[in-house]
């Protein structure tokens, strides 16, 4: 829809009051980057009060500051309640600035109050050591998405308006982010998101033309074909194009047209959804604003063009300290924005300007949705046992833990209907990772046409599914951050896609937890499913546990990852995670049947502990010593570890063999290292301080010798685990291939237990025999030996005791 089409809404007055207040947001922004003294300019710039080391972006700054000056008219004169979501996070200056001049920073943070001592504060602590980052970081108020990495404003969005029917999210895209894949695929948010129950989306395109150093290529793109392309994607486009040279006032006239269009369409969609009925997906508006990179900055510096190009993206003026004319440069810039006209005596904000800002929470640098602690209600979680499967013997029954995790969110989402506070977002895989008893509460969300033989479809659901991870990882993130609550489920090998996601997700909560007045939020919870042991099928592309490594490289307080073996400590697990705040949990479990070894009680005591002694499964004697420790953690591992200690059992009874079961991993850890460690004592006790430890882990080896390497026995711990040795073959020829299967641990045991070998002869040749007739039958007959495949673990026992 082009802007021609509505009439101008401002008077030249209003229109000259925005066009002030626009100029101190970016008089602020200029100085943030700049000075660090002297910050109203009441004595000439001197060399001393200029940084020496000059830090931010100023060329997408005035872009920004414009529009937040718009937006903050929009909710005056509306009462609306809209999120400001800065894709070019690198224009921190301008959030920063607008924070600041509408009061919300300084109530945040006393010690930069609105005045001339608080300006200067500002200043100075702007990419300064001691100070504040040049993002829009978790320290800036209004913000929910720093944008340092970009392609992730818009699916951050998204997030934050599933669910929050009264809510405008504002989201600059800039041109350069606009390039990335992942915001490639953000466009489709649209297809997701429900008039009814869910607020909106209002892109603004932002265009200036150029990145670091090269156009761009939406920038270079002309105003039909854009129009071309997002009607395509559904979208209404409404230009605002600004030159250089145009009268701001009439830049200003336009800006505020298009935003009335904008959210009068906004409006009248959501009012046909709600009282009328209108079903079909919407084509909802979003703007497309084009203006000059660095507008309202020099034009020129050293004879090179700044303004409406490249040379203006980050400080254009890079010698302001050392060279006399550049800072006569700077200066003159600076006082072009009139400060004295824009500030009183004091250095506050002059009174017709200030009243150009809303009010409390309605300001975008306070509103709750950018805390979204303060919105955020527990979740109502059902009693986990009800799901729990008998296991009334160890080992002896098969069970499918993600089945039973689908019905206890089944469960969860019935009881938590009518607060709309919980999704569970995936790549097509809801099924696929057997958590289909969710659709027994509720469908997948859609909002294109539906066919009459579709199934698990409507256009109100709980479940999300786009094959794309970045936009599940993004969604999940948006939907935390604004107080709500939510579950990421995705095959193990693929949730790599999201690593650097991860990364920035993690640094967010690690700040936030820091900052008093950022409320916690809910955990970000990932189940990875179909992993690396049973992607037999799909083979090597699909084999890769590595994810766990990338996790526990961050900040100890910040993630957890959990390994439950059977159905019983899955649920359990998940039950906790899901009422857990500022974190981030990884929990891997398998969707195949596999043995049940633990009843609810025992999974209770177990989990909590994080790690613990399977007495039923070992033979030593109570209180003593054992000859060996078979350690394992996750589902596939400690199956073939049990059937491990059967071979032993069988072949060397007199073996003393103790079993350890890890859930947590971070337990591993000394607690100096991280909050869930146990001392040294307690891992001393459990893993002995001398004797041969064999671990079957789920992972790549490295990583568990990584978190013990300090401990009293590490020289002993032997790890098996995946050795990058895979393909498509049958499930026990994956472990066989990789020496994690129970023929390989067994005869480690026996290497490793000092004068074993020689007593073991007969032992072990017959578990190499075990390898060659595996390898012989699995070749003939394309399917694992049936006493591999049909294997329980054959010692009968009640499960109620406890503390196992």
């Amino acid at each position: 829809m082009p802007i021609a089409d509505h009439a101008a809404v401002l008077t030249d007055e209003d229109a000259a009051l925005i066009d002030r207040y626009f100029l101190a947001a970016n008089y602020l922004s200029v100085g943030q980057i700049y000075l660090m003294a002297n910050p109203l300019l009441r004595e000439p710039l001197a060399a001393e009060q200029v940084k020496p080391r000059l830090l931010g972006h100023w060329g997408t700054t005035p872009g920004l500051n414009f529009i937040y000056a718009h937006l903050n008219r929009i909710i005056r004169e509306r009462d609306a309640d809209v999120l400001y979501v800065c894709g070019p996070g690198h224009g921190g200056p301008g959030m920063v600035a607008n924070t600041w001049l509408e009061g919300s920073y300084s109530e945040i943070y006393p010690s930069i109050p609105q005045d001339a001592e608080g300006m200067g504060k500002l200043f100075r602590q702007f990419s300064f050591p001691g100070g504040i980052p040049s993002h829009a970081a978790p320290e800036t108020p209004g913000s929910i998405h720093e944008g340092g990495e970009l392609g992730y404003a818009l699916v951050h969005a998204y997030g934050a308006a599933f669910d929050n029917p009264d809510l405008v999210v504002a989201c600059v895209v800039g041109d350069g982010e606009s390039e990335t894949g992942p915001l490639a695929a953000s466009w489709h948010g649209n297809v997701f998101l429900n008039p009814v129950h869910d607020g909106a989306v209002l892109p603004i395109l932002h265009l200036n033309g150029y990145k670091i150093a090269n156009p761009t290529i939406f920038g270079r793109m002309d105003d039909a074909d854009l129009a071309k392309l997002f009607e395509g994607f559904g979208y209404r486009p409404i230009f605002v194009v600004i030159d250089a040279s145009d009268d701001r006032i009439a830049a200003h006239k336009a800006m505020a047209a298009a935003c009335d269009a904008a959210f009068d369409e906004i409006r009248a969609i959501q009012r046909d959804a709600r009282e009328a009925g209108h079903a079909g997906m919407p084509r909802w508006p979003m703007i497309v604003m084009r203006s000059p990179k660095g507008w309202t900055g020099p034009k020129e510096v050293d004879g090179k063009r700044v303004e409406g190009f490249w040379r203006a993206h980050q400080v254009p003026i890079d010698a302001a300290r050392t060279d006399e004319g550049h800072r006569a440069l700077l200066e003159q810039w600076m006082r072009g924005y009139k400060p004295e006209e824009l500030f009183d005596e004091d250095g506050a904000l002059v009174p017709e300007l200030r009243a150009l800002a809303p009010q409390g929470d309605k300001r975008m640098g306070s509103t709750p949705f950018a805390n979204g602690g303060r919105l955020r209600a527990e979740l109502r979680r059902p009693d986990w046992r009800d799901f729990a499967p008998t296991a009334k013997v160890h080992g002896q029954e098969q069970g499918e833990a993600t089945k039973a995790a689908g019905r206890y969110l089944a469960e969860l989402i019935r009881l938590n209907a009518d607060r709309r506070n919980f999704r569970i977002m995936g790549p097509d895989e809801t099924n696929s990772n057997r958590l289909q008893a969710v659709f027994e509460q509720t469908d997948r969300v859609w909002q294109e046409p539906i066919e009459s033989y579709d199934e698990d479809l409507a256009t109100d659901g709980r479940v999300m599914e786009v094959l794309s991870e970045h936009l599940c990882q993004g969604w999940l993130e948006g939907y935390t951050l604004t107080g709500r609550h939510g579950l990421f489920n995705c095959y193990e090998a693929f949730v790599h896609i999201v690593d650097s996601m991860f990364n920035q997700h993690a640094k967010w909560l690690k700040v936030s937890r820091d900052l008093d007045w950022r409320r916690p939020v809910s955990s970000f919870n990932y189940l990875l499913s179909s992993h690396v042991w049973r992607q037999d099928h799909n083979g090597f592309s699909h084999q890769d546990p590595g994810f766990i490594d990338h996790v526990v490289n961050k900040k100890a307080d910040i993630v957890r990852v959990y390994l439950p073996p059977d159905a019983n400590t899955l649920l359990r697990t998940l039950d906790h995670c899901l009422g857990t705040y500022d974190r981030i949990n990884v929990i891997v479990a398998g969707k195949q049947p596999a043995p049940q070894w633990l009843s609810a009680d025992a999974a209770e005591y177990h989990c909590a502990a994080g790690l613990g002694v399977w007495t039923w499964a070992g033979n030593q004697e109570a209180g003593g010593e054992p000859d060996v420790v078979m350690a394992c953690a996750g589902d596939v591992p400690t199956m073939e570890t049990m059937a491990a200690v059967d071979l032993l059992r069988q072949h060397l009874p007199e073996l003393k063999v103790r079993v350890v079961n890890v859930v947590d991993l971070m337990t591993l850890q000394p607690r100096s290292d991280h909050p869930h460690g146990i001392a040294d004592a307690d891992f001393d006790a459990l893993f002995t301080t001398d004797k041969p430890v064999i671990f079957a882990y789920h992972g790549y080896p490295h990583l568990i010798h990584r978190l013990t390497y300090n401990r009293t026995n590490h020289r002993n711990l032997h790890v098996h685990g995946f050795m990058e040795e895979g393909t498509t073959t049958t499930p026990f020829d994956m472990v066989v291939r990789n020496e994690l299967d129970r023929f390989h641990l067994a005869i480690d045991a026996i290497d490793r237990v000092p004068g074993l070998a020689v007593r073991a002869v007969e032992a072990k040749q017959h578990f190499r025999n075990g390898l060659i007739e595996h390898h012989r039958y699995v070749t003939t007959h394309g399917e694992d030996l049936p006493d591999i495949a049909g294997w329980s673990w054959p010692y009968a026992g009640a499960t109620e005791e406890g503390r196992d």
